[in-house]
């Protein structure tokens, strides 16, 4: 067994630190399509590794000026690339055998680091890879030995290390003349790494700093959008607040429409419209939030220079698909997420938006190749996972269909729906101690009560069972497979009137064959057989194919 020590001090090297040493050692023996496979993931940890890994898997927005780079990644983009890092770390220890790793000052250890770490003791084999944490020899010292340059913080904005551009804000913003461009610059991407770390109170406190010191209409302009969308996305829902967002954002409208430059002018108002049409959505006016984020596609298609802003435009088109779709115009959405697609074909994003609205057009085989597009462009992530499982449970696969919910729970052990319907799909195998373990990771989710009152149901736990329907409804009233199986459970417990109301219930809120079903069984013990004869004709035209539904309609002739 190969045995190596690495340091984790962040204030060498920045975020990553570890895992560029690591990949440093790694990568010269790696087999080139091993490489060729992580290549984004490799370099975005190790930039330094340029020189000999190609950069494959491309996108447009590589090439662009940091002015056009608008999408700033989301918090759960290093647990991408820790993930694909992971692969690549076990894939390459397979060939060439163990190694252990003694890694030394973790207490300097940028989140990265500490998050890779975990990956990789999560995902990679203990016969493959040991990692030791060792505490520091002695106490080194404070930040600050390793100034920060430009291309870091661009690095840090654009490859989403927010905790990174965090404390580089902290430490650069009181050094720099306020109310200039460059201290601007920072402040807005300090902020926007703060609000996506959960720290709103510490960006909103930044901005109206900003503020207090500027009267630079532009750059309040800015600070007001930026406020609008803390009041409107903050993590904590019962922060949220959509009306003192639309103040803010009115405010950015009215400074922005007033700029004198026209193409400036298109492209900050076209992002303050499509902002206010996030908080009409949340106000719950989808139809005037299309309308704002058209206006911006009009004055982006009128005013912005040809070739500029591809981002930009390909945002907005994805907004538009996204309310067009809520109004119902499934074909018009899809126009523009060909659209958007086509822009940038590396972005994996936008193949799982095409792929979903595909999936509920029932264009099931082209929704497959989306998500399964979605999987190689970029690093690896849940979502596509667990969306083609729904297609394979569909399809009567359930092993593959749990393979991919067992692999979206490996990359993202929090993701919750993953185990919603992994449970639901474990307590259909019968394996029923699986489902349960699964079920009972949340005892405050109501999906997952609904999950473990059918594991107790299945179990002859009727009392347990109930108690679980009833916990779920008490969280959410309108899951109507928690009525379904509240029904179920009384009409084995032979209280046929309950199990009426109970699954009629649950085909108000949401019409399925296997309701309908039991509804006509609990009916025809009441004597209602005309109903009962009803539900099974809906059942059958809901699920043609059922044999169940055929024989219970000839039974009754």
């Amino acid at each position: 067994m190969t045995e190596i020590t690495l340091d984790a001090d962040r204030r060498r090297n920045g975020p990553y630190t570890l895992a560029a040493d690591l990949l440093g050692l790694l990568v010269p023996q790696a087999a080139p399509e091993l490489v060729a496979a992580h290549d984004i993931e490799i370099l975005a940890a190790a930039p330094g590794l340029r020189a000999s890994v190609p950069a494959g898997r491309v996108s447009p927005v590589d090439r662009l000026p940091q002015d056009e780079r608008i999408l700033v990644p989301g918090r759960l983009r290093t647990l991408r690339l820790a993930n694909g890092l992971a692969e690549f770390v076990r894939d390459h220890l397979r060939v060439r055998g163990p190694l252990a790793v003694r890694v030394t000052n973790t207490h300097e250890a940028d989140p990265t680091d500490t998050e890779l770490v975990a990956v990789l003791r999560r995902r990679v084999p203990a016969e493959l890879l040991t990692i030791t944490l060792e505490d520091p020899a002695f106490v080194v010292p404070g930040p600050g030995g390793v100034p920060v340059r430009e291309a870091d913080l661009d690095r840090y904005r654009d490859e989403g290390f927010h905790h990174a551009m965090a404390e580089a804000g902290a430490a650069l913003l009181p050094t720099l003349a306020e109310d200039g461009e460059e201290w601007w610059r920072l402040l807005h991407r300090t902020t926007t790494a703060l609000a996506a770390l959960d720290r709103e109170d510490e960006a909103r406190a930044l901005l109206d700093h900003a503020r207090r010191v500027s009267a630079h209409p532009k750059h309040r302009a800015t600070a007001a959008y930026a406020t609008a969308m803390l009041l409107v996305r903050h993590h904590d829902p019962g922060e949220r607040d959509p009306e003192a967002a639309m103040a803010w954002i009115n405010e950015a409208v009215a400074l922005t429409s007033l700029l004198p430059d026209r193409r400036e002018r298109a492209f900050h108002l076209g992002f303050d419209l499509n902002g206010k049409a996030l908080i009409e959505v949340r106000r719950g006016n989808t139809e005037v939030a299309l309308r704002l984020v058209q206006q911006a596609i009009e004055l982006a298609e009128r005013d912005l220079a040809p070739g500029r802003h591809p981002v930009h435009k390909a945002v907005l088109r994805a907004n538009r698909a996204q309310l067009t779709a809520l109004l119902g115009d499934a074909e018009g959405a899809l126009a523009d997420l060909d659209a958007v697609v086509a822009a940038d074909p590396g972005y994996p994003d936008p193949y799982l938006d095409r792929g979903n609205l595909l999936h509920r057009l029932g264009r099931l085989e082209e929704a497959l190749a989306d998500y399964e597009t979605a999987m190689r462009v970029g690093p690896p992530f849940p979502e596509p996972y667990y969306n083609r499982s729904e297609i394979r449970y569909a399809r009567g696969d359930l092993a593959g269909a749990l393979a991919d919910l067992d692999h979206a729970i490996e990359l993202d052990p929090g993701f919750t729906d993953a185990y919603v319907n992994r449970a639901g799909l474990l307590v259909a195998l019968d394996e029923l101690d699986r489902a349960r373990a699964d079920a009972e990771r949340d005892l405050d989710n109501p999906y997952l009560l609904c999950v473990l009152g059918q594991v107790e149901a299945a179990q002859g736990k009727r009392v347990k069972a109930r108690k679980a329907y009833d916990s779920a409804l008490r969280r959410d009233p309108r899951l109507a497979a928690v009525w379904a199986g509240r029904g179920a459970l009384a009409f084995e417990e032979g209280d046929h009137e309950t199990s009426i109301a109970d699954l009629t219930r649950a085909i108000e809120l949401e019409e399925s064959a296997e309701a309908l079903f039991n509804r006509s069984l609990a009916l025809r013990m009441t004597g209602r057989a005309e109903r009962a004869r009803a539900d099974l004709r809906r059942a059958r035209e809901l699920a043609p194919d059922d044999e169940e539904v055929r024989r219970a309609l000839a039974e009754l002739g």
